[in-house]
């Protein structure tokens, strides 16, 4: 297998499916384009990398598709010099992409194995700005300070209220909603002073967050 031929096709192939969906950031491309996500996926799953579609990964969890992931944070408006929080490492592509934008990030999952994982994609692609930590995401993180993103990429079953206190004045937060009926949609959270200015999207196939830390991964 060439990945680099993977590399090459499966990036044209979903930058014209993003554009198709109204999706043409040029940063958030670029940066995606930097950040090979065959390193990511695994050598078994490398040849679908870049398919819309979900991939299997370690711990149980799956790496959503390129599709989504950049659906997700042209919603999360990136900008150079910001400091983002991204709740859900994964794979760590989500992160590794953001770090290419922005200042700093910081990175948590409750499995250590995913969080340890992708500390070393980072170093191998020499992502110097991202640190994975293992962290509960239903806790968020307190003692670290604002951010001016925070990305999550597992679910919220009700309305995160907490996590306007880890937000800048009007900072954003992008992440799945269980909404009224059910359904799955991905939300974007605009900080107004002490609360939340709500926006929902399309629906969105993430795990439940599951509270605390992973004893043993």
């Amino acid at each position: 297998m060439n990945i680099r031929l993977v590399e090459k096709e499966g990036f044209a192939a979903l930058v014209l499916r993003l554009r198709a969906e109204g999706v043409a950031d040029t940063a958030l491309l670029s940066a995606m384009e930097q950040t090979p996500r065959t390193m990511f996926v695994g050598a078994a799953h490398a040849p679908h990398a870049y398919e819309n579609r979900l991939l299997p990964i370690d711990c149980g969890g799956f790496a959503e598709s390129p599709d989504l992931i950049a659906r997700l944070l042209s919603l999360a408006d990136l900008a150079p010099g910001q400091r983002v929080l991204d709740v859900g490492t994964g794979s760590g592509f989500t992160a590794g992409v953001i770090g290419r934008i922005a200042e700093r990030v910081l990175t948590i999952d409750r499995y250590k194995t995913l969080v340890q994982l992708a500390q070393q994609r980072y170093s191998h692609l020499a992502i110097t700005n991202v640190v994975a930590r293992q962290g509960d995401g239903a806790k968020g993180v307190p003692g670290e300070g604002t951010f001016d993103r925070i990305v999550v990429t597992t679910a919220f079953e009700t309305m995160p209220r907490h996590y306007v206190d880890f937000l800048v004045s009007e900072g954003v937060m992008v992440a799945p909603l269980r909404d009224k009926d059910g359904a799955l949609r991905l939300s974007r959270f605009t900080k107004i002073g002490s609360r939340f200015e709500r926006e929902d999207f399309f629906e969105v196939p993430y795990l439940p967050m599951i509270a605390g830390l992973a004893s043993a991964l």
